[in-house]
């Protein structure tokens, strides 16, 4: 999925859901077919929530993102959404994208997912109360519900410990927390990037529940860095109606911009 990992550090391995929101996959004859909700409740429905938080392109399209979407099927015909479809995350109108055959990398027997999208305001997210994400899908044939148990929330990995998370030591370690705190994400990755450098280290990281701790190795150049902590979370979908099966995940990456000490 393109821009969800604007930066060219970010070689963290998502789930295979996230990759698959707007797959292009073989369907039958590149053909387009118009089909309502009821049409398409033999499809799966996968979600994916983006919590990236960059520290080059922090508004970046895509990093703070909710999305559903169809499944595609190999012997096609390609879905577009019908005209009255409508979608709401929360109440909230979410953007549609219909869906249809493309030939995108010149794959002209390919699928566009039908799919919608929310972007979600992440310091309005970090105010408000933790709460359920509940996705509506309205047409004359029927409705496609949603339901993701505390999915709705500010993914933050928070400092811990002496110091401050904008210089750390050589040769010590540091401990971070996943919040919200009832959440045990994982695994978590470390990597960190020397300023101008071209490849980032991948950090040893031991975890205990939502506690992580990395240590910064003797050899780290005493430098300006960038440490990015990311990890998935699989939410647990507490409702899924009008449509054959619901899966996803919820992904966060968060940079500190920090120097390497003696």
């Amino acid at each position: 999925m393109t821009l969800l990992f604007p930066s060219p550090r970010r070689t963290f391995s998502c789930l295979t859901a996230l990759g698959a929101l707007v797959a292009l996959t073989g369907c039958g004859g590149g053909e387009t077919k118009v089909m309502t909700l009821a049409e398409l409740s033999d499809r799966s429905l996968t979600y994916a929530l983006t919590d990236v938080d960059d520290a080059e392109t922090p508004d970046a399209q895509g990093a703070h993102r909710f999305t559903v979407s169809y499944s595609v099927k190999a012997d096609g015909p390609c879905s577009r959404f019908a005209d009255d479809v409508t979608a709401t995350l929360n109440g909230q109108p979410m953007t549609l994208v219909p869906g249809s055959a493309s030939d995108v990398g010149g794959r002209s027997e390919a699928c566009e997912n039908s799919r919608a999208y929310f972007n979600y305001d992440p310091a309005a997210w970090g105010r408000e109360p933790v709460e359920d994400i509940v996705v509506q899908l309205k047409d004359s044939s029927g409705t496609v519900r949603l339901v993701v148990q505390n999915a709705k929330a500010k993914r933050k990995f928070t400092f811990q410990g002496e110091g401050a998370p904008d210089k750390l030591r050589v040769g010590q370690s540091y401990v971070f927390l996943w919040e919200p705190s009832t959440e045990v994400p994982g695994p978590v990755e470390a990597l960190l990037l020397r300023e101008g450098g071209r490849a980032p280290g991948v950090l040893a990281v031991t975890q205990d529940g939502n506690k992580v701790t990395l240590p910064i190795p003797a050899g780290t150049p005493q430098a300006n860095h960038t440490l990015t902590l990311g990890a998935d979370l699989v939410g647990a979908v507490t409702e899924c109606t009008g449509v054959a099966s619901c899966s996803g995940a919820i992904y966060h990456a968060q940079d500190f911009v920090l120097s390497v000490v003696p």
